[in-house]
């Protein structure tokens, strides 16, 4: 994600760098050439660039506006930290389902699945795994049972006979 962001901005610093070339004068072709894109491109800034000014060759948000804004976002994040049990499940695992019933009952909107991993992704949350180890997990018992125990169950090979 850091590198389209990256991407993008260097982008934008192209088209505002050639949207002030092409404000002081300099010609169309020209302008192609030093910023590195084709005629028609620099055709096109141009016509954009004398419509509505300097600032339409900034970034612009692509696709259909975000359902949740920053500030359901930080909510969003603030009930996850919270845990799963805070809002009624019998664990503390999230799973994108639940995630996905929490924002429709709290924001009023409904996601996929999907949707629900795009925006956690967005929010710079990853997927996480339990460490599968029970809480009452007894290590002297297992110590105990792998020195004692697993030597007697364990197949070892039968000596060659060489």
């Amino acid at each position: 994600m850091k590198k389209r962001e990256e991407k993008a901005k260097q982008l934008q610093r192209r088209r505002l760098r050639a949207g002030r070339l092409l404000l002081k004068g300099v010609a169309q072709a020209e302008e192609a050439r030093r910023v590195g894109v084709s005629r028609v491109t620099v055709c096109d800034w141009n016509a954009r660039l004398q419509q509505e000014g300097l600032d339409t060759l900034r970034r612009r948000p692509r696709g259909r506006p975000a359902g949740l804004d920053a500030a359901m976002r930080l909510q969003l994040a603030a009930i996850l930290k919270a845990g799963a049990m805070a809002q009624g499940y019998a664990t503390e695992l999230w799973t994108l389902a639940r995630i996905g019933g929490v924002i429709e009952r709290r924001f009023g909107r409904r996601y996929s699945t999907s949707q629900v991993w795009r925006i956690l992704s967005a929010m710079e949350w990853s997927c996480q795994r339990p460490t599968g180890r029970a809480i009452e997990r007894d290590e002297a018992a297992i110590r105990r049972w792998k020195q004692q125990r697993w030597p007697t169950l364990k197949k070892t090979p039968a000596p060659s006979a060489g």
